[in-house]
């Protein structure tokens, strides 16, 4: 089942390519995406962090993109890149409360298409990562969508979808809060980070896939099943 999924997945992608229009969404398409037996330690990983406007992909926009490279159980922090996008939909005060971006420094950002073409540039022939990753599988989707006229598929690895695994399997009852970036971090005893600023959760989810990994020798086997999840 899980080699049936990346086998169509590279089909999607291959046909795709073929649709798609000249530029950075076709060159991304271009690339294979990483064999899945190959071994954590040496898949191509891009750690990726979206702030957004609200939870809904369609309706909100999307904020300011974080991400850092990883590869051989390392963070490469030279890749780090974090932006600020110019979205024209007026930010709420709620929500500035919690990613600290005001309309003055978006007023000052960069147009969607120049985030999303470095994001895609940098993606290319990696697996993403990220906390929670449905929100940046959707929101990366929803823009490619009013930028390039279609939305690419890609393989994500998802921590909370490996931390939620490990809590199902001993059939215990427990509080969702557990599967918080924060708490997460603090079970590893991983240091505390300055959440919501996408570059510093990007680096923040980096960590904790590090940590996850050494604390299980089967961890392909569990970040394949969670490529199903």
């Amino acid at each position: 089942m899980i080699w049936d999924y990346f086998f169509n997945l590279n089909k999607q992608r291959k046909k795709l390519y073929l649709q798609a229009p000249e530029g950075a969404l076709k060159n991304f398409l271009a690339i294979p995406f990483p064999d899945p037996s190959i071994s954590l330690r040496k898949t191509p990983i891009l750690s990726v962090d979206f702030e957004t406007t609200g939870l809904d992909a369609v309706n909100d926009k999307l904020l300011s993109v974080g991400f850092v490279s990883m590869q051989n159980n390392k963070i490469e922090l030279a890749s780090s890149y974090h932006q600020i996008i110019n979205t024209q939909q007026k930010l709420r005060t709620d929500n500035v409360l919690i990613h600290q971006i005001t309309d003055r420094e978006k007023e000052q950002g960069l147009p969607l298409e120049t985030v999303i073409e470095s994001l895609l540039k940098a993606l290319a022939g990696k697996v993403m990562l990220a906390h929670f990753a449905r929100i940046e599988r959707e929101f990366l989707r929803q823009a490619c969508l009013e930028i390039y006229g279609m939305a690419p598929v890609f393989p994500i690895i998802d921590t909370l979808v490996i931390a939620k695994r490990r809590l199902d399997k001993r059939d215990v009852a427990y509080d969702p809060s557990e599967l918080r970036l924060s708490r997460l971090r603090q079970k590893y005893h991983l240091p505390e980070h300055y959440a919501h600023n996408a570059l510093n959760d990007a680096i923040a989810t980096a960590e904790l896939l590090l940590a996850q990994a050494s604390d299980d020798s089967d961890i392909n086997n569990v970040i394949l099943k969670s490529y199903l999840s």
